[in-house]
């Protein structure tokens, strides 16, 4: 299929795609999936636009309402003027649809908002499935490609579990993600790499929010606090109550008060169930089922140590969550009434250490996981995360930001080759030969602790700069890396 004009990205999604709507199986079904606003609606809709076939958004109407908005889609694709159907059933419509299909040499079916449909026709998977059989074991019928598509992640997902009755028959489970922030930075055409920063630690990589946003973009982090006024938090903007809304996605939140205490408490920085749990006052046993809705929906993140067993870290996957509960609550009155100057000066200190701060460290991962060449790191690299270090001798236990394994090495496993031992720091002050130490330092811990960091490269990630005497030491040294800004966004 001609790749359209107008669809940004989405390079591997698109080939995926038509690999699925080819080949000669009489019927296959995919599942796509992913948070609101990644544009998985633009992407599906161009790809019925581009191969032909039937396209149907579900909305929250009851069974007969959607009953009879599907029978017009059918009718718009039979191509027939004056063409109507009525259907008793879902059974009904996906037989005549069809045919329809069929009739105009066709084979795409799409039904997007799918979990809108399971609301009120909840045996409609079930229908799917003997559709499927069916086609299937018919073959004089002609081939068709169904397409379910839903922003409820956690429903989405359930339709290829054990007992979902489409289980085993998807061909194509995809999972729309966000943008990583080097595409992110040339999707909003950021000038500069401290205003993608900015942009991508309050937004993340949601495509969906660029329409959101009808000012200019700002053009320094001086200009960005009057940028956040006027977008994320004006009470006018629909970004302003964003986190609210994602939450509603997912039906199994219904109360969401300790839902947001959870979030909050992430946000924060308490990292462990038991941290969790003494921040919002219940106990780490009552945590389980609210902490893994939270995470199997995508709004938390649960990352294992690299080199601990039973030592995961939770932290919030969404930035807009992060910064709507770190900044927007803790002043919701100020900014609804707008007095903005008071409430963002008393809120830049946390926005620099619990906004700006993690999400540095975040993007030092993703540099090292995804765009640093092998020739900086030493080798191919494996598994890309954190862990701590305990310093008996002074009596203090460090946090690495960074470490990766070398390829082919085992998680969870003190002995394992590492390959990369990094610091990030999002500071305003330039990083010195004193950082450099601490990381020589946790070197030798590691070594200590039975760590193989034989040819382990040290990477200094600092948002602000190198001291002079930094840089000089850095030249003259292969196992020292300096990964300023510019280089996150550019640079390998």
């Amino acid at each position: 299929m001609e790749r359209p004009e107008d669809l940004f990205d989405r390079e591997r999604e698109w080939t995926d795609l038509g690999d699925f709507l080819g080949g000669s199986a009489p019927i296959q079904v995919g599942i796509v999936y992913g948070r609101r606003r990644q544009g998985k609606s633009w992407l599906l809709r161009r790809l019925v636009r581009s191969a032909g076939g039937l396209y149907m958004m579900a909305l929250q109407h009851d069974r007969l309402s959607a009953l009879e908005r599907f029978s017009q889609a059918v009718a718009a694709s039979s191509g027939i003027p004056g063409a109507g159907f009525r259907f008793r059933d879902w059974e009904e419509a996906l037989r005549t649809a069809h045919r329809v299909l069929a009739g105009v040499g066709q084979r795409v079916l799409v039904l997007d908002e799918y979990p809108y449909l399971l609301e009120h026709s909840p045996e409609l998977s079930s229908v799917l499935q003997a559709f499927y059989d069916t086609v299937r074991s018919e073959p004089e019928l002609p081939p068709i490609r169904v397409i379910l598509c839903g922003s409820a992640i956690s429903v989405m997902e359930e339709l290829l579990s054990g007992p979902s009755p489409l289980r085993g028959r998807t061909q194509l489970e995809m999972r729309v993600q966000s943008f990583d922030h080097r595409t992110s930075a040339r999707y909003w055409g950021a000038g500069t790499a401290e205003t993608a920063f900015h942009l991508d630690a309050v937004l993340g990589g949601t495509a969906g929010y660029r329409d959101l946003v009808e000012v200019d973009l700002p053009r320094g982090a001086t200009d960005f606090p009057v940028w956040l006024s006027r977008t994320v938090l004006n009470p006018a903007s629909a970004l302003f109550t964003e986190a609210d809304f994602l939450l509603r996605e997912d039906p199994r939140i219904r109360d969401r008060a300790p839902y947001y205490a959870i979030l909050e408490a992430v946000s924060e920085g308490k990292s462990t169930p038991t941290a969790i749990g003494g921040a919002v006052g219940r106990e780490r046993t009552a945590l389980g089922h609210p902490l893994g809705v939270l995470i199997s929906s995508g709004f938390l993140r649960s990352s294992e140590d690299v080199r601990k067993q039973r030592n995961p870290s939770i932290r919030v996957a969404d930035p807009i969550i992060r910064f709507h509960h770190l900044i927007t609550r803790p002043r919701l009155f100020q900014f609804e009434e707008r007095r903005f100057e008071a409430a963002w000066e008393a809120s830049v200190p946390t926005f620099r250490s619990r906004i700006l701060g993690p999400h540095f460290e975040h993007l030092a991962r993703e540099w090292v996981r995804r765009f640093a060449s092998e020739a900086t790191l030493g080798g191919r690299v494996g598994e890309v995360g954190s862990t701590t270090i305990p310093d008996r001798q002074a009596r203090v236990t460090h946090e690495i930001d960074v470490l990766a394994l070398a390829a082919g090495q085992r998680s969870q496993n003190r002995g394992s080759r590492i390959l990369v031992i990094g610091e990030a720091k999002s500071s305003d002050r330039l990083r010195s030969t004193d950082d450099l130490r601490r990381l020589e330092r946790m070197r030798v811990l590691l070594q200590e602790d039975g760590a193989d960091c034989s040819g382990a490269r040290l990477i200094l990630f600092g948002r602000s700069g190198f001291a002079p005497g930094l840089t000089s030491m850095a030249r003259t040294r292969q196992d020292v890396e300096l990964v300023d800004l510019e280089r996150l966004y550019a640079g390998e």
